[in-house]
């Protein structure tokens, strides 16, 4: 027998009741933990978050922040801002957030539509039900989901929603619900409570409904995704769904409105942009790796005009690939070592040695970095790392310089 009485059992809109307090016990940041003789607020419970509202006693207005089923006696505990001296026998009135109940409704009976669509269609039964503050999903137990299946059982689902079905509660044996074709059946004894959309699904659960499907509003699948127990399947139902279709919708007609076309034609542009921003970035390299082999050899020029081996360039403007290109192409072009740093965020160094040198790049660099704290390594002719202190950059590059003449 629970210590407290759920209201929300049998009436989902009951969003304003009376109480006495059992027990309050301070907690944790300044919080109080009450436990009423009765309420209607739901508690974090098979995948439904929980109600918030407030505790009012007199003149004082408690807001409740979190609602827990505590199991060792299935009391629901409410906690609240400790904002006042809460005592034992103390009648409160409780009020709940309408609008987040609501919204609670929608997504759990639209849950329940939607995971019966799936299995009257393709026998895809549902293994787990998550509601979020934005999303909700269902994962199935199947490998695979095709496009034309996700549209069949979001237009079956609703068909049922337009059809406005009465949706009941009703209990029963364990014994009794083996015998009625339940969706699920919970793995418990005793009396279950069983939620019955007529005619299309019956299944057990302790959660919020609302009293026919048309109060779920529409149910939009948005997203699909391979989970290890199966396949994940993303939905909005109700109001969500009206918000995350407007969204969607001022977000297409803006992208449209930027590249001056219509929004049903806005896959082929995208498409056609992809592929000419593709065309640029290989122009774009290639003519990056003629601008570093012209510019490497340059840098080998002035190095051996000043009778040295080793080419070092220092970059406030390009990147760690580029530095690689002028590295390599410094080698290429007969220098025994490149040492090419950008300062750009985040700092990189790049070491090029020559294969015939006897030099290790990987080992020079790496000892260097670690010498200042850094990281970096790589192979004998190429190598990379940096540090983000300019001093400590500085002194990394002196101690390679010293080894290589």
């Amino acid at each position: 027998m629970s210590k407290t009485e759920r209201l929300y059992y049998n009436d989902s809109f009951l969003y304003n009741f009376g109480a006495t307090v059992l027990e309050a016990t301070a907690g944790e940041n300044g919080l109080t933990c009450v436990v009423l003789d009765r309420t209607a607020m739901y508690p974090t419970s098979g995948g439904q978050p929980f109600d918030t509202g407030s505790l009012r006693i007199g003149e004082r207005e408690y807001r409740v922040l979190d609602v827990r089923d505590r199991d060792e006696d299935a009391a629901i505990v409410h906690v609240v801002e400790n904002t006042g001296d809460i005592t034992p026998g103390t009648p409160v009135s409780g009020v709940i957030n309408e609008e987040r109940r609501r919204d609670h409704m929608q997504q759990h009976s639209g849950q329940h539509v939607l995971s019966a669509a799936f299995l009257e269609l393709f026998d895809f039964a549902t293994v787990s039900f998550h509601l979020g503050d934005e999303t909700c999903s269902i994962d199935l137990d199947t490998t695979s989901i095709s496009s034309r299946q996700i549209e069949e059982a979001e237009r079956l689902a609703n068909r049922v929603v337009m059809e406005g079905r009465p949706v009941e509660i009703r209990y029963a044996s364990v014994e009794e619900a083996q015998q009625m074709g339940l969706r699920k059946l919970p793995p418990r004894t005793g009396t279950v409570r069983l939620i019955d959309i007529r005619n299309f699904d019956l299944t057990a659960c302790g959660g919020t409904h609302v009293r026919s499907t048309g109060q779920i509003g529409a149910i939009l699948l948005r997203k699909v995704e391979k989970v290890k127990q199966g396949m994940r399947v993303e939905f909005v139902c109700g109001e969500r769904a009206v918000g995350a279709s407007r969204r969607e919708y001022l977000a297409l007609t803006q992208a449209a409105e930027v590249l001056s076309t219509a929004t049903s034609d806005l896959p082929a542009q995208v498409g056609r942009l992809s592929e000419e921003l593709k065309s640029v970035e290989k122009k774009h390299a290639r003519i990056l790796e003629q601008l570093a082999e012209y510019e490497a050899r340059d840098l080998v020029a002035q190095a051996q005009a000043s009778s040295s081996t080793l080419v070092e360039k220092t970059y406030s403007d390009r990147d760690a690939v580029y530095a690689k290109l002028i590295a390599k192409n410094a080698i290429s072009a007969g220098a025994v070592g490149a040492l090419i740093t950008s300062t750009l965020n985040p700092p990189a160094l790049v070491l090029a040695t020559s294969p015939g040198s006897g030099l290790n790049a990987g080992t020079i660099l790496k000892q260097a970095l670690a010498a200042v704290g850094g990281r970096g390594g790589g192979s004998a002719e190429l190598a990379q790392g940096g540090v983000a202190d300019q001093e400590k950059l500085a002194s990394a590059i002196q101690a390679i310089r010293g080894q290589i003449h």
